[in-house]
């Protein structure tokens, strides 16, 4: 009932997350090494969480939208919203104005503190499209306004019964989990952005190749995810291989983490490792003519 085989990977993921949750709950101290690989989990969720908005997993939709719940609960806000925010909004507009995800709202510097107040600032934007959104749907699809409310309703319920019996455990074994997933995912839409060139069928989006995008279910070929956002994750990479020539280099990585360090610890004291913005390089030689 899978579309793809390759989403047995996305549901042991899923599986060995929930168990760990499950485990860990049940412990009486902190396991440190679990805990670690549980937050990577918390992140992949995030990564799933998208794949399946795009490609639902299933040709059942029964069994999508239950998805949708077990997403909803480990992602840490309901797995609708990626409708109005990413596929309505950020790629009808990919960082163009207008998208209320834009990497350049308040500067087009990238320097750490930039990176780090993101999240939060594209967090409060996006809820104005998740409003729209819901009022339209409570307007024009009964079904899936009360799917959508479902889910809120839900992810409540979860927090909430969590909290109720035992508030230290649910702070660390699911808010705060929540909270670095999410955190982490609109981090990755920051890097994938930031400094490319918005108008350019083929610069619009940096690229990450290297070993966190395998464990991430290829999430780092985003210039052909905005390209064809409805392929399947196991078949971005062929895609990527035949058009990386004609992406420009800078935005090609190698290392998500070597990017990181280069350019915003390092970067802060040696110019030459700071990226350069193609959007304002663009518009400058729009104004020159």
């Amino acid at each position: 009932m899978l579309r793809y085989t390759a989403d047995l990977r996305t549901l042991a993921y899923m599986a060995v997350t929930t168990l760990i949750f499950g485990y860990m709950w049940t412990l009486d101290s902190l396991n440190p090494y679990l805990y670690f690989v549980y937050l990577f989990l918390s992140i992949a969720v995030t990564v799933i969480a998208h794949n399946h908005n795009h490609l639902p997993i299933w040709r059942n939709s029964t069994l999508n939208s239950l998805t949708d719940y077990w997403l909803t609960v480990f992602y840490g806000f309901p797995a609708f919203a990626w409708i109005p925010t990413h596929n309505m909004n950020h790629h009808a507009l990919n960082n163009k104005e207008g998208d209320y995800t834009i990497t350049y709202r308040l500067t087009e510097h990238n320097h750490l503190m930039m990176l780090l107040f993101y999240p939060m600032m594209s967090s409060y934007f996006q809820q104005k499209p998740i409003r729209d959104y819901l009022k339209m749907l409570r307007t024009k699809d009964t079904k899936k306004f009360l799917l959508a409310a479902g889910q809120y309703a839900f992810l409540i319920a979860w927090i909430g019964v969590g909290l109720y019996i035992d508030w230290q455990k649910a702070l660390l074994y699911i808010i705060l989990p929540q909270q670095v997933g999410l955190f982490s995912v609109l981090i990755f839409n920051y890097v994938q952005h930031v400094h490319a060139d918005e108008e350019s069928p083929t610069n619009h989006s940096r690229n990450f190749t290297g070993f966190l995008n395998v464990l991430l279910f290829n999430n780092g070929y985003h210039t052909v995810h905005h390209d064809k956002a409805g392929t399947h994750w196991s078949k971005t990479p062929e895609l990527h291989k035949k058009i990386e020539h004609t992406i420009d280099p800078s935005l090609n990585e190698r290392s998500f983490w070597w990017y990181i360090f280069r350019n915003y610890f390092l970067g802060a004291f040696i110019p030459k490792f700071r990226t350069k913005s193609m959007r304002l390089a663009r518009m400058q030689r729009q104004g020159a003519m």
